[in-house]
């Protein structure tokens, strides 16, 4: 596909967000890397371009429009807002495929804090209008019951605060969580080290390792070492709410018969009700919009490869191809808060790929 043709594709998906109500923003090339590296930590290094700059720092080139984006909405925008962007976007593949590593991106974000789920409902639904006709598979899923399930566990606060931080990281969650529940091993690893720290307090052992190697200092060295000691004295998650999050982390079905799911294993994990109900209520919101709701698949896993700010509703519309979606998006309320600095407010939003919308229209 050429880039003219590429770029036309965007050209004509920018110009739609901008006739359902959307204001263009533009956002840099080149972002601060302390930023991206607070929100997402050290392994958005393995996805991003970083250099350094004599006078700025450490910048990146920008991976995606969301954190700029909120960025300037949380400093002076005004509300409820709507906005679009087009422009390249830069990620590192670790491998040869059918991934970019520099390709344009066409988005759309909503800060509304009056209906949040009807927000959710109208991204979608223009998303599903724009992409009609393409033959597209469209997912949904809801991070944010997972996280409350997660939170909802009886365990440990540093047990459950593992778990959330790695929701993104599917083979660690469930790694942790094997363990956590009892059914895997503590590695053989730490368990040298818990018996070397029975046999004598953390100030001996890193006396007797000698000189420090590294940044960390005796005080963390030593609060480390009495954390991996409490989690080891923490009874397991008990069987029946572990088998609740290992249900739900492989939930695939229709919309409507995922939500009667959930609703049959809330009493047994009644952390997840509210989030359940705003599942109920954005189903409602799509099928006001002509979603057929029923027939809607949901993962309630999907969405935890992806960037790490999405906290709840997520999506993604799928070619013939599975990877990489053709659009995705979802809500990340969370960012707002973060990067609001003390304040916050509801937002949602998505991304196309106008490469590859070009490529299927090509192809049909």
């Amino acid at each position: 596909m050429t880039k003219p043709a590429i770029r036309a594709e965007a050209e004509r998906l920018f110009a739609a967000f901008q006739a359902a109500g959307a204001v263009a923003v533009e956002a840099d090339l080149l972002l601060p890397a302390e930023t991206l590296l607070d929100l997402y930590g050290e392994d958005i290094r393995a996805r991003a371009y970083v250099t350094s700059d004599p006078l700025q720092g450490e910048m990146m080139l920008r991976p995606d429009f969301t954190v700029p984006v909120v960025q300037a909405h949380m400093a002076h925008g005004a509300e409820p807002a709507r906005y679009c962007y087009m422009g390249e976007v830069f990620r590192k593949q670790a491998h040869l495929g059918n991934r970019a590593s520099e390709y344009l991106q066409v988005g759309f974000e909503v800060f509304d804090r009056s209906a949040p789920q009807a927000a959710d409902a109208e991204v979608f639904a223009l998303f599903s209008e724009m992409l009609a006709g393409l033959g597209l598979r469209a997912v949904t899923g809801d991070i944010g019951i997972l996280m409350a399930a997660v939170r909802g566990l009886d365990t440990t606060a540093r047990r459950k605060a593992a778990l959330l931080r790695h929701i993104w990281r599917p083979k660690r969650f469930r790694a942790l969580l094997d363990r956590f529940a009892g059914r895997e091993a503590m590695p053989a690893a730490r368990a040298a080290l818990l018996g070397r720290l029975a046999q004598g307090s953390p100030e001996d052992l890193i006396a007797q390792a000698g000189g420090f190697v590294g940044l960390r200092g005796a005080d963390e060295i030593a609060a480390r070492a009495q954390a991996l000691i409490e989690d080891a004295e923490a009874a397991p998650i008990k069987a029946p709410e572990a088998a609740l999050l290992y249900d739900l982390l492989g939930l695939r079905a229709p919309a409507r018969a995922a939500l009667a799911h959930l609703r049959g294993i809330t009493p047994m994990l009644p952390a997840i009700l509210p989030a359940v109900d705003r599942f109920e209520t954005r189903l409602d919101a799509l099928a006001a919009r002509g979603i057929a709701v029923e027939g809607l698949a949901f993962e309630a896993s999907l969405g935890r490869t992806s960037m790490e700010y999405y906290d709840g509703f997520v999506f993604s519309f799928h070619g013939p191809n599975a990877e990489p979606p053709l659009a995705s998006g979802g809500r990340y309320d969370a960012l707002t808060a973060v990067l609001g600095q003390g304040r916050s407010i509801p937002a949602v939003g998505g991304i196309i790929r106008p490469h590859l919308v070009a490529a299927l229209r090509g192809a049909m």
